[in-house]
């Protein structure tokens, strides 16, 4: 039986804890045998999560004895690790113990030097902090989760089950991978990354840019067909010159700003109406709607038609 270890630390997010408990839990052979065996161990016997107290049962030497370690996040993932952690984090992976991490959990594994050199993920909201921390870690913020075989991380929480999905298959094959894919009412597979559920928010301009008044029209006319010269007539002056002074003041250049900006109008239309793709293309200003889908999938991570499945409101009864 394939033993994992979660190991949770004080201030553990709570979904963090139970996503991988639940999903590990869920599997079961063909013949109806649980293939994991689940233990939850920690510095301390009790252990802070939120509005309640878990109760870990097994201290840092269950994680010896793991053939799997799982790291939840915490509260507050930059603080030092307590005492032993990282020691026996370290010694795990030596001896060969696959480990992963979940949402900001990133940081606590990071901490440890295991992730150094290697490619991962976190919270899409937190992907920047780790990153400025960790700068030996080579973070992508776009992606559902992360495996480079012994290590694996993974976005937000509901990122961690299809983690420990893809976990499952890896160890006992698809068809129990599905069968615990049901049992938590979710797909074996989502469509798209993390950058589907991304804020894309413009690059500030300075406070009291000549640039600003621009902006401002670039965001109300997005639906326009507007040309590099559209914009720099408007802006009274040379393209080449409009290209420098808005590279300069908003670290972008105005094509690449208008794009994001028809692809924000196009997230609120798949949202929010039962408009065509064809229909939504053409209000948000793209020239058509291969167009729209290319860049839409560019930027977003996923299709327009995925995304607006994913997150348009079901009807008001």
């Amino acid at each position: 039986m394939h033993t994992v270890a979660v190991l949770a630390l004080d201030q553990v997010i709570p979904f963090d804890l139970s996503a991988p408990i639940d999903t590990f839990g869920w599997a079961r052979l063909p013949d109806g045998r649980a293939p994991y065996r689940i233990k939850v161990c920690s510095v301390a016997g009790e252990v802070a999560a939120g509005a309640f107290t878990v109760r870990a049962p097994h201290g840092l030497e269950a994680l010896a004895e793991a053939d799997t370690i799982i790291v939840p996040g915490t509260a507050e993932p930059t603080l030092p690790l307590p005492p032993g952690v990282a020691e026996a984090l370290r010694s795990a992976a030596a001896s060969g113990t696959r480990i992963a991490s979940i949402c900001v959990g990133a940081f606590l594994l990071a901490a440890t030097g295991l992730l150094d050199g290697r490619r991962a993920t976190t919270h899409w909201i937190a992907a920047a902090d780790l990153a400025a921390l960790h700068p030996a870690v080579s973070v992508d913020p776009n992606v559902l989760y992360v495996d480079n075989g012994q290590f694996l991380t993974s976005a937000g929480a509901a990122a961690a089950m299809d983690m420990c999905l893809h976990m499952i298959r890896r160890d006992y094959g698809s068809a129990v991978a599905a069968h615990a894919a049901r049992m938590c009412v979710m797909p074996l597979e989502r469509e798209g990354g993390q950058a589907q559920f991304i804020v894309h928010a413009q690059p500030p301009a300075p406070v009291g840019a000549t640039m600003e008044p621009l902006l401002v029209w670039l965001e109300e006319n997005a639906g326009r067909d507007l040309t590099l010269e559209d914009i720099a007539a408007r802006a009274g002056t040379s393209a080449r010159t409009l290209n420098r002074r808005f590279r300069e003041q908003t670290g972008t250049t105005p094509l690449q700003w208008l794009h994001r900006a028809r692809v924000r109008r196009a997230q609120h239309l798949l949202e929010s109406t039962s408009h065509s793709v064809e229909r939504i293309a053409a209000q948000a200003g793209f020239g058509s709607p291969t167009a729209f889908r290319d860049r839409f999938r560019r930027v977003v991570g996923t299709s327009p038609q995925a995304y607006r499945k994913a997150f348009r409101g079901a009807p008001a009864a």
